[in-house]
């Protein structure tokens, strides 16, 4: 099976956990690691182009399990990480895992907000090493093992 074939299965799985977690996904906790995942997946080559900030803006706007908190809430939450990491990356950084790391407390959202950073940098079709990268850190601020994730 092609990467690509593995990853859209990957994808679709975990998804499909997601789900059947959403009516315990409702903390502030996992809203703000959530929204911190999805912007340092965005940025995770460093730069972050205004189509790949479009995508996942819509991705978190069309995501089932994240429609448990207002849109306009979460987006301006994305664009608040996204600043921070555009205005100096490495700082900016510190600053994004230290809110995903909020998430920890609670495995079934630790492991969600990993699931989120999974299916964000996958849908371009491209889960590249960056993306990965920037996957497996926050899964060890979360105090996941990244292999749970085939990272």
């Amino acid at each position: 099976m092609a990467l690509w074939d593995r990853l859209k299965d990957s994808a679709a799985t975990m998804q499909t956990q997601l789900m059947a977690t959403k009516s315990d996904l409702k903390s502030g906790a996992f809203r703000d690691s959530s929204m911190a995942m999805c912007a340092l997946v965005a940025a995770a080559d460093g730069t972050i182009d205004p189509a790949e900030r479009q995508r996942v803006a819509s991705l978190i706007a069309t995501n089932e399990v994240l429609q448990n908190f207002p849109a306009e809430d979460l987006q301006r939450r994305f664009d608040d990480y996204l600043n921070k990491l555009t205005a100096d990356f490495a700082f900016g950084k510190v600053g994004v895992l230290q809110e995903i790391a909020k998430a920890k407390k609670k495995p079934a959202e630790a492991r969600a907000v990993i699931q989120i950073g999974i299916i964000i940098g996958g849908a371009d079709g491209d889960f590249d090493k960056d993306e990965q990268a920037v996957v497996r850190e926050a899964c060890y601020a979360l105090d996941l093992p990244p292999h749970e994730f085939d990272l």
